[in-house]
């Protein structure tokens, strides 16, 4: 079954040292602008503990957790540094006349440990 995009926020409401968190659907998404122009959607929450990557530090294509400092590539999601293990779900994103549209991955999330998915 075919997921539609929705539309999540303006690129002009996106910066490049912050990720935007977006609490309509569940998990809540992390949106990210890079420097170079490109966004990226995550999962916003750690695989390792419950904490929003949105209060983290993106660093070119890394975003570094706050509680304990797991790094996660924007762009597959994948652990770049412990103490995660496992990598945070990416979604589609794509930018149509200044909006950011997202695509949810149908795979299921990597949650934290007690975290529950509502959708």
């Amino acid at each position: 079954m075919a997921v539609d995009p929705i539309k999540v926020c303006s690129l002009s409401d996106l910066s490049t040292d912050q990720g935007r968190r977006i609490t309509s659907v569940s998990p809540p998404l992390a949106v990210f602008l890079t420097v170079s122009g490109e966004v990226y959607v995550l999962d916003d929450v750690c695989t390792h503990q419950d904490a929003a990557l949105t209060d983290g530090w993106v660093d070119d294509c890394f975003v570094e957790c706050p509680l304990h400092m797991s790094r996660f590539d924007l762009r597959t999601g994948a652990v770049d540094s412990s103490p995660a293990e496992r990598s945070v779900r990416t979604h589609r994103a794509e930018v149509i006349g200044g909006e950011v549209w997202v695509t949810l991955s149908e795979e299921a999330p990597n949650l934290p440990p007690g975290v529950r998915s509502g959708a």
